[in-house]
């Protein structure tokens, strides 16, 4: 990793799931630059704020997370983003990172789990 706090944008269309990972992620030194309740603004965001790592739900409204990887990995190839999702979507999974996700988390995530794949998609270079 860099010298500096790596820098997370959350995407998930639950509210208290970007709360209980920024707050989760911030404990564990990582910069939350921004939150994302749905693909699109993912997309949007990723392009403006440039972060360092993106975590992303797969069931969302507008545009799934799947769909939202793709954008973004189309825009910049060495984007680092962490899948998470709920158990019942393995198909989701597996088609996500074939677009290229780094890591996938299921839900309900440990703090281990998800501290575990996000260190290991920012190594990842």
């Amino acid at each position: 990793m860099t010298n500096h706090s790596p820098r997370v944008l959350i995407v998930d269309d639950a509210r208290l799931l970007r709360q209980m990972l920024k707050d989760l992620l911030a404990t564990d030194g990582f910069d939350v630059v921004g939150e994302a309740a749905n693909g699109e603004e993912a997309v949007q965001l990723y392009h403006e704020l440039k972060p360092d790592l993106v975590t992303m739900d797969v069931m969302m409204p507008r545009m799934n997370g799947v769909e939202a990887t793709r954008a973004i990995l189309s825009e910049d190839r060495n984007a680092r983003i962490v899948m998470v999702s709920s158990v019942g979507q393995e198909s989701l999974i597996a088609e996500a990172l074939e677009a290229g996700a780094r890591a996938y988390v299921l839900k309900p995530f440990s703090r281990d789990d998800v501290l575990a794949a996000t260190r290991r998609s920012l190594e990842d270079r």
